[in-house]
């Protein structure tokens, strides 16, 4: 008996519904996260090259508009039942998003769905940011960079200085040698807290608050105003006054990364990620060099503090979600998945894996990850209770307020000294608030 035959039309159909049903079963997650411009499209490219390696799962990633939007939503979503599987928290909501009781600590997550992972496996210093107090991470680390100093070549070979200054003395020196040379603009800054504070105090091994910075209780008060901070941000009023740094506004470009970008100013203490931009600039004109910050000459120098952000896992979802949401986060964590993210971003590898297989083959002399070796570098120094990172409630604000006094000071309108006892004060009310609203709150 002849059997019916298949017409390519029917064939067709057959495939597409065979298709459908195969995406159909597949698991659907959102990722949202904060990046803008060529981050977020590294983030979509990692999301989109994911899509392509398996067919298990769906990873739709959603850019927010900015870090702050991220959080405002991620809470907002949370408590009308809408919220995605994965948020992409940056570094100074950590404490935040681990109070808020819309988290699931990832390490927990891993070990209640029976998957193995090596969380040891994370270089240290870009662990402990996002650790509990009982050592467990509670997001995986993502974006990872640190702060470094980067100067331009040529312009310090004509004021007769080989390398880059590593104490504070020096650099002050290489300042006046700068100016002497006829460089109008030795070094430019945005004097903002994550350097001038936060790892200006992690380097030193001082404390930005009690409890080592919060990490060890909720009822922290500030303690900047008694160490070596004021030092620094009157040594950078005192060079700013002398015509020997620049804040954003004292620049032709009315900003510092870009003053330094234009050859308008000699160094800058940046963030590792900041170093591409400076090199797509400057890469024919002059070779760039990159050191760790700086530290006062005859004291211990420590690790910096990671910045960049972690992946925090939201509750609310089904336990075939989360499979979904760890196969993600496994797939991000194979050392050529942060290769590639590290090339395009800037950013620095965050497991050991991925950070020697770049230091052992020819990528390490590649420009595209010319700060990989001095920023892990500089985040693996020897630690204490004062540099595993910033964990205090309602941190964002207190940026701004130190920001808001800190300018008063470099406008004429206030001393340095009255700028940081006053951060201070309004500091610790923002601490007593946040310790008043999460009273009943276990510290993590």
């Amino acid at each position: 008996m002849k059997l019916p035959s298949i017409s390519s039309v029917n064939l067709g159909v057959l495939v597409a519904t065979l298709l459908s049903a195969s995406v159909s079963q597949a698991e659907t997650i959102t990722f949202w996260h904060g990046q803008t411009g060529k981050l977020g499209d590294a983030v979509q490219e990692i999301c989109n090259q994911y899509n392509q390696s398996q067919d298990k799962n769906v990873i739709n990633c959603v850019g927010q508009g900015g870090n702050e939007v991220l959080m405002q939503k991620t809470i907002a979503s949370y408590r009308t039942k809408n919220q995605p599987e994965m948020v992409l928290g940056f570094d100074a909501g950590t404490l935040d998003l681990m109070l808020s009781n819309a988290v699931i600590p990832v390490q927990e997550l891993a070990e209640k769905q029976g998957k193995v992972v090596n969380w040891e496996a994370y270089i240290p210093g870009i662990r402990s940011y996002y650790e509990s107090s009982q050592g467990k991470l509670y997001a995986q680390p993502f974006n990872a960079s640190t702060v470094v100093l980067i100067a331009n070549q040529q312009a310090l070979a004509k004021a007769g200085i080989d390398t880059l200054p590593d104490t504070w003395e020096a650099f002050g020196e290489a300042l006046v040698q700068l100016k002497q040379s006829g460089q109008a603009c030795p070094f430019s800054t945005d004097a903002h807290p994550w350097r001038y504070l936060e790892q200006f105090s992690a380097v030193q091994g001082e404390p930005v608050a009690t409890h080592g910075n919060g990490y060890t209780s909720l009822n922290s008060q500030y303690t900047f105003d008694t160490t070596s901070h004021l030092k620094i941000m009157n040594d950078l009023q005192a060079w700013r006054k002398a015509g020997l740094v620049k804040l954003n506004a004292d620049t032709q470009a009315g900003n510092y990364v870009a003053a330094f970008t234009t050859g308008e100013c000699a160094m800058s203490l940046v963030s590792s990620g900041a170093y591409g931009q400076a090199y797509l600039a400057l890469k024919d004109k002059t070779k760039l060099l990159i050191g760790k910050m700086p530290i006062y000459a005859n004291t211990p120098r420590f690790n910096t503090l990671v910045g960049g952000g972690a992946i925090w896992v939201m509750k609310g979802h089904t336990e075939e979600k989360y499979n979904a949401v760890l196969d993600f986060l496994d797939y991000l964590r194979q050392p050529e998945v942060q290769i590639k993210y590290v090339r395009r971003t800037g950013f620095l590898p965050v497991t050991q894996q991925a950070y020697q297989k770049i230091m052992q083959s020819n990528l390490a002399n590649d420009s595209d990850f010319a700060t990989v070796k001095v920023g892990v570098s500089s985040l693996s120094e020897p630690g204490n209770l004062n540099t595993k990172g910033i964990r205090l409630g309602f941190y964002v604000q207190f940026r701004e307020i130190w920001m808001e006094e800190t300018q008063k000071a470099f406008a004429g309108q206030q001393t340095m000294e009255q700028a940081i006892k006053q951060a201070k004060v309004r500091g610790d009310q923002l601490l007593e608030r946040f310790a008043r609203t999460y009273k009943n709150h276990t510290l993590p």
